[in-house]
């Protein structure tokens, strides 16, 4: 999809008492940044998801032993490269670049964190991640070169911004992520000791990865619970290929520099306030990861409406969202609305057919068990854009959610037959 260039924003180290830089170390052989670092200047809480998947790559094992004492001062992430399947040697690896990163930071290696992206089952070039690491200069304005240095095949960089009160203090919430392919997350904080089966090597690899940072002074346990919150509605509700990842990770961070008040459960008016600018800042990065799809031409939104309950909104809008026929369709323009009543009966959720209304933009295309004889022309008039907007309404209740995904292009097939050979 073609993208405006983005000056950075530098979002990550927009709240107070954050330093962050990027570098290329050479792990890319396109010579394009790809090592990052991200530090507090104090230990800050920590909150964080990984994937649900059962090939979860060796820095997230690494990660979730850190976070048994839920603290972070210093990140440390590698593009080019996902240290996945890697084994013993991999696990050692991350344990280094937790070793590397807190010898930048000043801090214990118990208060760091280590993210890999990139090609499955090849080993890091550690020697240019050392050099690399002691290179990386750290900076309040260095918010932009991290967001940068965590890219693989994407095609622009990801920030977002929000402000928010609590206790009447205004404090800042930054993030930044990546995500281009491989692109179906399934996010949760719950398990955070899932077994790791390994996966096979030489498979590409593109991951979303985000990172979350607040000045705000925010308990872990609370943090950990409006995470998923957000999660669940934003990068939990996006997929470019229906393909989840060994390595999704979102991180946030929250170091109390900006003063006030502890946001603590029981100030219900500073807890929605955070809430509001969690959700924003994770929905807009995640929507630019879905804009962003490799060879994505449009961006689609499916809004499922009149769903006995949310889960059952959500079963559709993620089914309709990675049906690869309609995607198909789709990026050429074609206003194949059977495409989405066909998707949507394959969401495992029952309907009365007759109550199923089907829109594409704002043209109502199927009611009453079948065409509303909108002629194709005028269909196709609300797929033409660069957004597809899809609404369905199952006629059952009040619950909606609304999902976000891409077409599938020629680009996308030819990308993947190529990326490793």
């Amino acid at each position: 999809m073609s993208e405006p260039t983005r000056p950075p924003i530098n979002a990550v180290t927009t709240p107070a008492g954050y330093r962050a830089g990027g570098v290329a170390c050479g792990i890319k052989a396109s010579g394009q940044p790809d090592l990052a670092l991200l530090v507090s200047d104090r230990p800050a809480a920590a909150a964080a998801v990984f994937t649900r998947s059962q090939s979860k790559a060796e820095p997230l094992l690494v990660d979730q032993e850190q976070l048994r004492d839920p603290h972070i001062q210093a990140v440390i992430v590698n593009s080019g490269n996902a240290n996945c399947a890697t084994g013993a040697q991999g696990l050692a690896d991350a344990r280094t670049m937790l070793g590397l990163a807190a010898e930048r930071a000043g801090c214990a290696v118990d208060l760091a964190f280590v993210s890999s992206t990139g090609i499955i089952g090849h080993f890091l070039p550690m020697d240019r991640v050392r050099e690399g690491a002691a290179e990386v200069t750290l900076s309040a304005e260095g918010g932009g070169d991290f967001a940068r240095a965590i890219l693989t095949t994407d095609g622009f960089m990801k920030e977002a911004l929000a402000t928010f009160e609590a206790g009447g203090a205004t404090y800042t919430l930054g993030g930044c992520a990546k995500g281009a392919g491989m692109i179906h997350p399934n996010l949760d904080g719950a398990n955070m000791d899932g077994p790791h089966m390994g996966a096979p090597a030489g498979e590409r690899h593109a991951t979303m990865l985000a990172y979350l940072t607040t000045d705000a002074d925010i308990e872990p346990g609370l943090l950990q619970e409006r995470l998923q919150y957000a999660v669940d509605r934003s990068f939990n509700m996006i997929s470019v290929d229906g393909d989840t990842s060994t390595s999704d990770t979102v991180l946030i961070l929250a170091n109390g520099a900006a003063g006030g008040t502890p946001l603590t459960a029981a100030d219900r008016d500073g807890v929605a306030a955070f809430d509001a600018a969690l959700r924003s800042v994770c929905e807009s990065l995640a929507i630019d990861i879905a804009r962003g799809g490799e060879g994505a031409t449009k961006l689609l939104a499916i809004t499922v409406q009149g769903a006995a309950d949310r889960d059952a909104a959500v079963a559709v809008a993620r089914t309709v969202s990675t049906s690869v026929l309609l995607k198909a369709a789709l990026s050429k323009g074609d206003p194949n609305w059977g495409r989405v009543v066909m998707a949507a009966g394959n969401a495992g959720v029952p309907f009365d057919r007759a109550m199923l209304r089907v829109w594409l933009g704002d043209r109502l295309l199927y009611a009453d068990g079948g065409s509303t004889g909108i002629a194709p022309a005028d269909a196709a008039q609300a797929v033409a854009g660069d957004t597809v907007r899809i609404r369905i309404d199952l006629g059952q209740g009040d619950a909606e959610a609304t999902a976000w995904g891409c077409d599938l292009t020629e680009e996308y097939v030819r990308f993947n037959a190529d990326y490793v050979t």
